[in-house]
């Protein structure tokens, strides 16, 4: 995981403050976001290697951040989410 590129968005700082820490200390280069719009433009500064993605944002929500990453970028996306409906994880699948 050295030096590669990840960015969380994700409007819970706690949360975010502890995945920064434990990735950072994996040497990890981390890059945070509390909502869709602010994390779409630290997608195209720091173009990330992986994405770690809350769905419930204010603002633009975690899916239409999705579908906008996807637009022109095929980087994983893990999705961090308390929504565990079986319709949110097929939407989240496809």
């Amino acid at each position: 995981m050295h030096g590669r590129r990840i960015l969380i968005i994700d409007d819970e700082a706690d949360l975010t403050r502890l995945l920064r820490k434990s990735l950072s200390r994996e040497g990890a280069r981390v890059f945070t976001a509390r909502d869709g719009e602010s994390g779409l433009r630290a997608f195209y500064e720091h173009r990330p290697e992986l994405v770690i993605l809350d769905i419930v944002l204010p603002g633009m929500d975690g899916w239409q951040t999705l579908r906008r990453i996807r637009d022109f970028s095929d980087v994983p996306i893990v999705i961090l989410s308390a929504l565990g409906e079986d319709a949110d994880i097929v939407q989240g699948l496809d």
